[in-house]
C-alpha cells in the first residue's frame, strides 16, 4: 500500500509514544519494502494496525487492519495496544515457536521491535530513519 500524508496525519495521537514523522518514515520505509521479507510484513501489518489503515483487497474491499498477533479487528487504542503489546512479547518468547512462525522468519521479531519502539518507547526504530526522506510533519 502507499502511505500518504493524510495517512499519516490520521494515526490518532494516543496510539503512538514516538514523533509522528519518525512514525511515518518507518511506515513508509515498511511498506515500500513489504514484498520482500516477512521482517518488513511485520513491521508494515503493525503500523497499519496502530495507524487505523484500510487495504484494499483484490475484490476493491476496504478493510480495516487487524492486530498483528491477536488479529483483533476492532480499531487500535490505547489499551488494545498493550495488549497487543504483551501478546506479541509472549508469542516471540514462546519455545518452541509455533511451525506457522517458524515459516515467518523475523516477522514476530518486527512486531516487537515495532510495538516496542511506537508504544512502549523500549527500543529503537524498527527500521532506520531515513532523515533525508521524511513522510509527513
Amino acid at each position: 500500500m502507499e502511505v500518504t500524508a493524510a495517512d499519516i496525519a490520521r494515526v490518532p495521537p494516543g496510539n503512538i509514544q514516538v514523533p509522528r514523522a519518525d512514525f511515518g518514515m518507518v511506515w513508509v520505509a515498511a511498506e515500500r519494502d513489504v514484498s520482500h521479507d516477512w521482517y518488513a510484513l511485520g513491521v508494515a501489518q503493525t503500523c497499519r494496525w496502530i495507524a487505523h489503515s484500510r487495504g484494499t483487497t483484490f475484490n476493491g474491499r476496504t478493510p480495516m487492519a487487524h492486530g498483528p498477533v491477536t488479529k483483533r479487528s476492532r480499531l487500535a487504542f490505547e489499551e488494545l495496544i498493550e495488549a497487543e503489546y504483551l501478546a506479541a512479547e509472549k508469542l516471540a518468547a514462546r519455545e518452541p515457536h509455533p511451525p506457522w512462525l517458524v515459516k515467518r522468519q523475523g516477522w514476530i521479531e518486527a512486531v516487537c521491535a515495532t510495538l516496542r519502539w511506537a508504544w512502549a518507547r523500549t527500543g529503537p526504530p524498527p527500521l532506520p530513519l531515513d532523515q533525508g526522506h521524511r513522510a509527513a510533519g
